[in-house]
């Protein structure tokens, strides 16, 4: 059976579940849901892994797409929540995020990095590279490795082809658990944004698979 087939995926005790997080989840704080995918799943037409680093923008964030109001190429960001917000930058690149709060709001988590679980072969081939550590380092990697794009804005997380899971050991129709068994996560601030001060950048400390690994002196379970 090809990697890419397999429901079960050993590595990191992921598997992709029948339970996923619903829009609600993404109903919350901006911050809070992204410290809390930390560890969940994300997966593309069965192709995906483990997220292991978020980066939150708020809605009165000046770094944040919407902060300038509405526009025909930010509108997926102001609503409704749980849906993939893709943009393209650098003219050449593009990068998710999961859209967050209330609607009207236009607050998103950014997707940095990913384990690689499931269809690693379809990632190599997506990315040109075979070391599993330069599938998903980071946000554009990421995108490219599970072929996501423009035409993907404003899928909704819970329905296929797009579908986020919540982390092992919890389930999505329980709020109560949606923060639990958590990784040890480190808090940084974010990455390519020039005199950032915000430490909202969220990592799992204990994975190889970051866009940026973390000082040796950086505190962990911020």
């Amino acid at each position: 059976m090809s990697e890419a087939a397999d429901p079960a995926v050993p590595a990191g005790g992921l598997a992709v579940f029948a339970a996923t997080l619903p829009p609600a989840y993404f109903d919350r704080p901006v911050l809070q849901v992204a410290r809390d995918l930390v560890g969940c799943g994300f997966f593309f037409d069965g192709v995906g892994g483990r997220i292991v680093e978020t980066e939150a923008y708020a809605h009165d964030d000046p770094c944040c797409h919407g902060f300038r109001g509405r526009t025909a190429r930010n509108a997926v960001m102001f609503g409704p929540p749980g849906h993939l917000y893709v943009y393209f930058t650098y003219g050449m690149h593009f990068c998710g995020n999961l859209v967050c709060e209330g609607e009207g709001r236009a607050a998103a988590v950014l997707l940095r990095a990913l384990e690689p679980l499931q269809g690693i072969e379809l990632m190599s081939e997506h990315r040109g590279v075979t070391h599993p550590r330069l599938l998903c380092s980071g946000p554009a990697r990421l995108t490219q490795a599970l072929g996501i794009g423009r035409e993907h804005n404003g899928l909704p997380a819970w329905l296929p082809p797009l579908l986020v899971t919540p982390r092992p050991g919890a389930r999505g129709d329980d709020p109560s658990r949606w923060s639990a068994n958590e990784p040890q996560i480190a808090v940084t601030t974010r990455i390519g944004v020039g005199g950032d001060v915000q430490p909202w950048r969220f990592v799992d400390a204990a994975s190889r698979f970051l866009s940026r690994r973390l000082p040796a002196s950086q505190p962990r379970g911020g």
